[in-house]
């Protein structure tokens, strides 16, 4: 049987130079692709993982727009409570754990700012009477810089942002300079105070209102309306108002409060080194400069203050609390 013989077929002039002409358009195709490649402008050509605009992973893809845009800032205007870092709220625990810089105040505590990040940047901003670290205008100015460079910030208050903390001022000027921000209350100190020392803030028997009052006005002075902050009947609380003691119980005498009136100031209410001296209208300053008492203060005026001794139980002191009574 003869052996099968191999046949080539040899292919045309013209069909192998269109072959070599295909083999050539598909070698520059591929040049083409490693270069780009190399500068960056195949996304397919790409190693995963390889980081992308911000040094954020882009897993081999091309980063959103919103990924490659900067990061916008944002302002949290948090109340810390009135001392105690018990009260703090869990959502203000929360942005301190996540915050680039926190702008506190001189009655935020170190129990409180030890919840920031080790690396987050800490501004102080305190006040006390008549030594004023950063003007009002600096510190509105400041957060609106710190939002600008994209940082997360916390600016955070003693007690409630929106009770006595300027918080309104700062949200206005973050709101004209166009800075997104958000408002976290806070256990204001008079409630915070009343609770640590037993003074119920209302009563059906013997206050139906209760009104919060600022010790000096804006210009420094006291010139309150002493007619209505002397009605019966109501609890009045003064924050900031060691210094005008003696004009306080003066005016509310002046004005028709009995000078029997019950009446208490609370040093660094919440704390354990709180102290509470407790008296009437007619005696509180007297006892006050007795005991040597300082700010921060809070001032309770009214029936109620009479109340708190008989909600400590004899047999169980309460921790921390310092009285001071006629």
């Amino acid at each position: 049987m003869p052996a099968p013989r191999l046949r080539m077929r040899v292919p045309a002039p013209a069909e192998a130079a269109a072959a070599g002409r295909r083999t050539e358009r598909r070698r520059e195709v591929l040049a083409r692709s490693k270069g780009r490649a190399t500068d960056g402008g195949a996304p397919h050509a790409h190693a995963a993982g390889t980081a992308g605009a911000g040094g954020e992973a882009t897993n081999g893809r091309i980063p959103s727009r919103a990924a490659r845009a900067p990061r916008r800032g944002f302002v949290s205007l948090v109340g810390a409570g009135p001392g105690d870092p018990e009260l703090l709220t869990l959502r203000a625990a929360r942005l301190l754990a996540e915050a680039d810089a926190c702008v506190y105040d001189h009655l935020v505590g170190d129990g409180v700012l030890a919840l920031l990040r080790p690396d987050a940047e800490r501004l102080y901003a305190g006040k006390e009477r008549s030594n004023h670290t950063l003007p009002q205008e600096d510190i509105n100015a400041l957060l609106v810089r710190l939002a600008h460079e994209g940082k997360r910030v916390v600016r955070l208050k003693g007690g409630d942002p929106f009770v006595f903390g300027r918080g309104g001022e700062e949200a206005q000027s973050l709101a004209q300079a166009g800075v997104a921000f958000e408002i976290v209350p806070g256990v204001t100190a008079a409630c915070g105070i009343a609770a640590a020392t037993r003074i119920p803030l209302t009563h059906r028997d013997h206050a139906h209102t209760l009104t919060f009052v600022a010790g000096h006005l804006r210009d420094g002075t006291m010139n309150l309306d002493w007619p209505s902050l002397a009605r019966p009947g109501q609890t009045l609380v003064v924050y900031m108002g060691l210094a005008g003691l003696p004009e306080l119980c003066r005016q509310l005498v002046a004005h028709g409060r009995a000078p029997s009136t019950p009446a208490a100031v609370v040093q660094q209410g919440t704390l354990p080194t709180q102290r509470v001296v407790r008296a009437t209208l007619a005696t509180l300053h007297e006892r006050v400069v007795a005991q040597g008492l300082k700010p921060p203060t809070l001032i309770v005026v009214g029936d109620v203050v009479a109340l708190s001794e008989s909600l400590f139980p004899a047999a169980v002191p309460a921790a921390g609390l310092a009285l001071a009574a006629d």
